[in-house]
């Protein structure tokens, strides 16, 4: 039993692939909503993300109430919360995408442009590459993940890295907060997988 799972649709999301990647994974009650109080109600929340961080912090702080459910949900109530691409490096205190941008400020961290240590790797950092863990947790596993961005999270509280001409995050998490980089539903069975765990989660 995954419970009610709240799909945060602000308009910045790819939306149809992760509900249905979701479904796929075993989620039978997914909502995709603008709606705050779906998300004040959901068992299981995902922000997913696609963009510039600017425009999608802007586009999530410009649904009326959907910032003050998130907090109550995921911060106070303890929900269990996944943050996708974008939706990850929201997370974050602030984005250097197109000038400085505030983030959610979950946790502690910068979203900087990719500068790998080899130039001949290119930005944005597109395709299939490792995902290697740094510390235990029960969500992610060593695979190969699909990863498409050019902005990476730097600071606190990663659990796993891939690697782009150097060490790039791939995961961060706190308490009942995790966020993954890559993109679970374009990562076929290490996805799927991900996601069944993240809906068995009982954190």
């Amino acid at each position: 039993m995954t419970g009610s799972v709240a799909l945060i649709d602000y308009g910045a999301g790819n939306l149809h692939s992760v509900e249905n990647a979701l479904r796929a994974a075993g989620a039978a009650d997914v909502a995709v909503t603008a709606d705050p109080e779906v998300v004040a109600k959901a068992d299981r929340i995902v922000l997913p993300g696609v963009g510039a961080f600017g425009a999608c912090a802007a586009a999530l702080r410009g649904v009326p109430g959907m910032i003050e459910a998130m907090e109550t949900r995921v911060r106070r109530e303890a929900a269990p919360f996944l943050g996708i691409c974008v939706g990850m490096q929201l997370m974050a205190d602030t984005g250097e995408e197109m000038g400085i941008h505030a983030g959610l400020g979950w946790i502690a961290g910068t979203v900087r442009r990719l500068d790998p240590a080899r130039k001949l790797a290119k930005v944005p950092h597109m395709g299939w590459n490792d995902v290697a863990p740094k510390l235990s947790h029960p969500l992610i596993a060593a695979g190969e993940a699909y990863f498409l961005h050019s902005y990476a999270f730097d600071g606190a509280d990663v659990i796993a890295t891939t690697d782009h001409a150097g060490p790039v995050t791939a995961a961060i998490a706190r308490d009942t907060m995790v966020g993954v980089q890559f993109h679970p539903e374009k990562s076929q069975r290490y996805g799927l997988a991900l996601l069944e765990r993240f809906l068995e989660w009982r954190p």
